[in-house]
C-alpha cells in the first residue's frame, strides 16, 4: 500500500480535548440537566437547524446565542463560549500533525465553524501560521459533510482525495470523506489515532522527547 500524502484534520475535538465533557461542564455550571444541550440543540429539529444555519454562515454567532438561548433557559450572553469554555489544546493530535508536516506531509484543517464572533473557538492556535491550509465552514457557505467543502480543501492542497487522510470525531463526516476516496480515521481516543496516522502516512508521528 502507498502511504498518503496530505492530511485533512477536523478542530473541535481533534486538536482540541473531546467537545462533550466541555458541554456536560456547561450543563453543570448553569445547573442544567445532564443531556440538555444535546437534547435542545441536536435532538430538536429546530436546535439542529439553527446550528446549520451557524455553521454555513448564513447566522452569526451573536443571532445562534440569543436563538438558542430560550430552547436551553440561560441567558444568551456568549452562550457559545460558555457551552466550550473547558475545551483545550489535544497536545498529541497537534504535536503529530506538527511532525506530519515537518516529515513533508500537507497538513490542512478542516471545520465546521460555531460562529467567529463574539468568541473564536480558533483563537490561540496559529492555524494560519502552522498548516498549509484552513478551511472554515462558514466562510465558505457550506458545512461538512458537504463534498464541495471537502473538495474546497483539496484544491487548496493541490491533492487528489486518494492522496489524503481525513480525520474527524465524527464519525458521519468520516464517512462522507471515504466516499469522496479519502482514508478516514474516526478520532476517539489520540494515541490510537497517531497510530492509525503513522501507518497511513509512513511517517513517525511521535514527539521527540
Amino acid at each position: 500500500m502507498s502511504h498518503r500524502t496530505g492530511l485533512v484534520l477536523d478542530f473541535g475535538g481533534v486538536l482540541t480535548t473531546p467537545l462533550l465533557p466541555a458541554v456536560l461542564a456547561f450543563e453543570q455550571r448553569e445547573r442544567l440537566p445532564q443531556g440538555a444541550c444535546v437534547k435542545a440543540l441536536y435532538m430538536d429539529e429546530e436546535g439542529v437547524r439553527l446550528t446549520h444555519e451557524l455553521e454555513r454562515g448564513a447566522m452569526g454567532q451573536t443571532e445562534w446565542n440569543k436563538a438558542a438561548a430560550p430552547k436551553l433557559g440561560v441567558s444568551p450572553d456568549n452562550l457559545m463560549g460558555r457551552i466550550f469554555a473547558d475545551l483545550r489544546p489535544e497536545q498529541t493530535l497537534i504535536d503529530a500533525a506538527a511532525a506530519a508536516k515537518q516529515a513533508g506531509i500537507k497538513v490542512g484543517i478542516l471545520s465546521n465553524s460555531v460562529g467567529l464572533a463574539p468568541w473564536n473557538l480558533y483563537d490561540g492556535y496559529e492555524l494560519d501560521e502552522l498548516y498549509h491550509s484552513v478551511v472554515i465552514s462558514e466562510c465558505h457557505g457550506l458545512r461538512k459533510p458537504d463534498p464541495e467543502l471537502f473538495e474546497v480543501m483539496l484544491e487548496l492542497l493541490g491533492l487528489p482525495a486518494g492522496e489524503c487522510v481525513f480525520v474527524d470525531d465524527t464519525e458521519e463526516y468520516v464517512r462522507a470523506a471515504e466516499k469522496l476516496g479519502f482514508a478516514g480515521v474516526h478520532a476517539q481516543q489520540p494515541e490510537q489515532t497517531v497510530s492509525r496516522l503513522e501507518a497511513l502516512l509512513g511517517v513517525n508521528l511521535a514527539a521527540p522527547h
